[in-house]
């Protein structure tokens, strides 16, 4: 959904009802981790830290979406669960106009065992985009290094989504790199 204005928390709480049924845009799951030339993959990994109390900070950053408060993307609901099956309302602001996108968890990612902990969302047929994207903490078992990983995979599946490519590419980019930051920040890392 594209708009000029933003949208009430109304129109994203009927968006949220609206989206609950529909299917992904794309097949197959588990896309974000698999190579496919007919979509653009990106990849951002960055070390939080070190340590255990990093880790843990990480994982409650990540299950509480804060890699979405970005001031310019917002997720709904605010905290929304990670269960498979939970969807979410993406609201992004763009250059003089807001878009309201739809997605769903679609699996989980890693165990305490693993140190490794996430979760994949992937696209309703109401998202401007086509695709998947994963989200998840790390924490190496030998050094104790902590990092944020994001892994996507994607196209444009809007009209205005592809007519507008460069653009979209240019927020996809700086996403990435906003996320991290506050995921460093929620972690505690000094940046």
């Amino acid at each position: 959904m594209f708009s000029v204005l933003r949208p009430s928390a109304r129109d994203i709480a009927r968006f949220l009802a609206a989206s609950r049924d529909l299917p992904l845009s794309y097949q197959p799951v588990g896309l974000a981790l698999a190579a496919n030339a007919s979509f653009d993959a990106d990849e951002t990994i960055v070390a939080l830290g070190s340590g255990t109390a990093i880790y843990e900070r990480a994982k409650a950053a990540l299950g509480e979406w804060t890699q979405f408060d970005l001031g310019w993307v917002e997720l709904y609901p605010r905290h929304a669960s990670i269960e498979t099956g939970s969807v979410v309302a993406v609201l992004i602001r763009h250059l003089g106009f807001w878009s309201l996108n739809g997605c769903r968890v679609v699996y989980g990612v890693g165990n305490d065992v693993a140190h490794e902990f996430g979760y994949a969302y992937g696209t309703l047929s109401n998202h401007g985009e086509c695709g998947e994207e994963l989200f998840k903490v790390t924490m190496n078992h030998v050094s104790g290094e902590v990092s944020y990983v994001i892994r996507a995979a994607s196209r444009p599946r809007a009209s205005l989504a592809r007519l507008g490519y460069p653009l979209v590419r240019h927020l996809q980019a700086r996403f990435l790199r906003d996320s991290a930051q506050v995921m460093q920040q929620a972690a505690g890392k000094i940046i």
